[in-house]
């Protein structure tokens, strides 16, 4: 049996993978809610302690530790134990952090607790994202994975609303803001429970009975598995991502993620300063154009989710490296620029960054096989936070030394990250899993001979 004659990677898409999706956006639109509610936070948390910039870049970047330690963990965590209860449990993690976020009564303990809310986040990413991939049939997958992380604009969209709301509850209207991530973390929950776990998962374990009444439970009894290709019994280990054939993989993922979450952090973290330093004050211009930009990520993605199956991964990347550069370069070389010019410039890196960047969960979890899929997303998650957290902790340093700087930064990691794509970037559109997984496989997207079968009902 060839790679593309498995029922299920051409099978039709379905109600429940459509909930699936959703449900697994959950992680992603928390992320980019948490992350952007701090920066509008920051506006009544400051005075309200007294902080230093130093205190300042703490707070800001302990979340991205988090998410370093987070998906650097429990990525292969949940290798070993499995997707369904990870999918879970990082929910409990994330609420109760953000609740107590409320009563801190120092500084310290509000970078601690954001440092867990972060570890929280940074499970989720290849818990959600690797159970998704591994039910997603091979023609929707790309923009099903990456519909999940367009939903991380519309967090940081929403952030500036509930912010731009609480902003007149007096000195500790920061509190309100820090403790109410646990709202969505607890929907999340809920309409997660009864999700079934990964027959990928279970057949790479051994564990066939299950694998097949997991089938069963989401295709229906016309399903198998001998519909899915062969998953052997593998061990898991931590450290196969770094070695062999997926080290350059790795590598890969982790320098094109960085090149892209520097500079969007950065902007989303500190998009009122930024404003501001362009004499874009008041309400309407911190939050409403703060706001704009950050709809303006979900823009760009919603062309990007049609791109990223008509003209593949590969080219999207580079053409949007390419966009961002351009956006973030202007700016800063052009003397005098006015304000809208720089309001505008910002949009634009919106829109361009917004078209790829959800390629960062769809790559890894279709260049890893099965018993390391949890563990590569999570290493490229943990990888790339190492650059954002020192990102966002330097850049209240660098707006002392003016906007430009900044942006330049960006465009020449921007640049990086096109290099690294145009030389090591493959094609995995239009291809199944365990070829695009497997540890020789090329960059030659295969056809499939295999007609849809016919809908079938499922359900979570």
């Amino acid at each position: 049996m060839t790679t593309s004659d498995h029922s299920i990677d051409d099978a039709p898409l379905t109600a429940f993978h459509k909930r699936l999706t959703a449900y697994s956006s959950g992680g992603p639109f928390i992320d980019g809610y948490a992350l952007t509610i701090i920066g509008i936070a920051l506006i009544t948390l400051e005075p309200a302690m007294g902080l230093s910039v130093t205190e300042i870049g703490l707070v800001g970047t302990a979340s991205l530790v988090g998410v370093f330690a987070g998906g650097g963990i429990f990525g292969y965590v949940t290798d070993k134990v499995g997707r369904q209860v990870m999918y879970i449990a990082d929910l409990l993690v994330l609420a109760a952090t953000s609740v107590l976020t409320a009563f801190a009564t120092d500084v310290w303990q509000i970078v601690v607790l954001r440092f867990l809310l972060g570890v929280a986040v940074g499970a989720d990413y290849p818990i959600a994202t690797s159970l998704l991939a591994e039910f997603l049939p091979r023609r929707q997958r790309g923009k099903m994975i990456g519909a999940t992380f367009v939903v991380w604009a519309v967090g940081a969209a929403v952030a500036y609303l509930v912010g731009f709301l609480l902003r007149d509850f007096g000195p500790d209207a920061w509190r309100l803001m820090l403790a109410s991530p646990a709202i969505f973390a607890v929907i999340t929950l809920l309409l997660r429970l009864g999700t079934p776990e990964s027959p990928r998962w279970l057949l790479s374990k051994g564990r066939v009975e299950e694998a097949r009444a997991a089938i069963k439970k989401v295709y229906g009894d016309a399903y198998d598995i001998t519909d899915l290709p062969d998953e052997q019994p593998a061990e898991t280990s931590y450290w196969s991502v770094f070695r062999g054939p997926y080290l350059k993989r790795t590598v890969f993922v982790a320098v094109f993620w960085t090149a892209q979450v520097i500079p969007m952090f950065a902007v989303y973290t500190f998009a009122p300063g930024l404003l501001e330093s362009f004499g874009l004050t008041g309400d309407a211009n911190t939050y409403g154009g703060s706001a704009l930009i950050a709809l303006l990520f979900v823009v760009g993605g919603l062309p990007g989710l049609y791109l990223v199956e008509a003209i593949g991964r590969k080219r999207l990347l580079l053409w949007s490296f390419a966009f961002v550069g351009i956006a973030l370069t202007l700016p800063a070389v052009i003397p005098g620029v006015p304000a809208w010019f720089f309001f505008a410039a910002l949009a634009a890196f919106a829109v361009g960054s917004g078209a790829s960047n959800f390629l960062q969960v769809v790559y890894p979890n279709e260049i890893f096989p099965t018993e390391v899929r949890a563990t590569a997303v999570g290493v490229g998650t943990a990888l790339s936070r190492i650059g954002a957290a020192i990102g966002t902790f330097l850049m209240p340093f660098a707006l002392q030394f003016g906007v430009s700087i900044a942006l330049l930064v960006g465009a020449a990691i921007t640049a990086i990250g096109f290099v690294i794509t145009l030389v090591w970037g493959i094609e995995t559109k239009g291809r199944s899993l365990s070829d695009t997984a497997s540890s020789h496989g090329n960059d030659e997207p295969q056809k499939s001979t295999t007609e849809p079968q016919q809908p079938i009902e499922t359900r979570l």
